[in-house]
């Protein structure tokens, strides 16, 4: 398997959104709206999302993931001083559980901690990939961050003190 990223542009956000759309769909699911309705909802969201994370981490680094040549996934990372964030990281479905995520995760950590600097995620409570996360040894904050609505957890990998 051949993990590539590149940067995002333009022509990739029809893919971006579809993307988002997979990210989303059981959650829309049970609302059993019309079609138009539910694409609208989700445009809607996407872009409040989109302009939200430029607005906050306007020199994030913005990848679209590829296995063997085609686009399966994003990464955005804002590497701040004095810590890094993972804002995003999503795989379509058909690409989750096989190995994608644990690759870039400890791709972003390892470079994380050449940096020295720790690295921070929100994450759904209930959402499947906290596992991976906490295997990555990420862990959960003590106090949730400002920005940690109810349903988040905020986690942070710290890297292992310099000599």
């Amino acid at each position: 398997m051949s993990i590539d990223l590149r940067a995002a542009t333009a022509s990739d956000e029809p893919f971006l959104f579809a993307l988002y759309v997979s990210t989303r769909e059981h959650e829309l699911a049970a609302w059993g709206w019309a079609p138009a309705q539910r694409d609208a909802f989700l445009r809607m969201q996407w872009m409040a999302q989109s302009h939200d994370w430029a607005a906050r981490y306007p020199g994030a680094d913005h990848q679209v993931v590829c296995r063997d040549g085609q686009p399966v996934g994003r990464l955005l990372v804002a590497r701040t001083t004095p810590e890094w964030r993972v804002v995003d990281i999503a795989l379509l479905p058909q690409h989750q559980g096989g190995g994608v995520g644990t690759r870039l995760l400890t791709h972003v950590r390892d470079e994380a901690a050449k940096a020295g600097a720790p690295l921070r995620l929100q994450v759904l409570r209930t959402n499947p990939a906290r596992r991976l996360y906490e295997r990555l040894g990420f862990e959960a904050d003590a106090a949730p961050s400002p920005e940690a609505a109810d349903p988040y957890v905020s986690m942070t990998w710290r890297p292992a003190p310099r000599p």
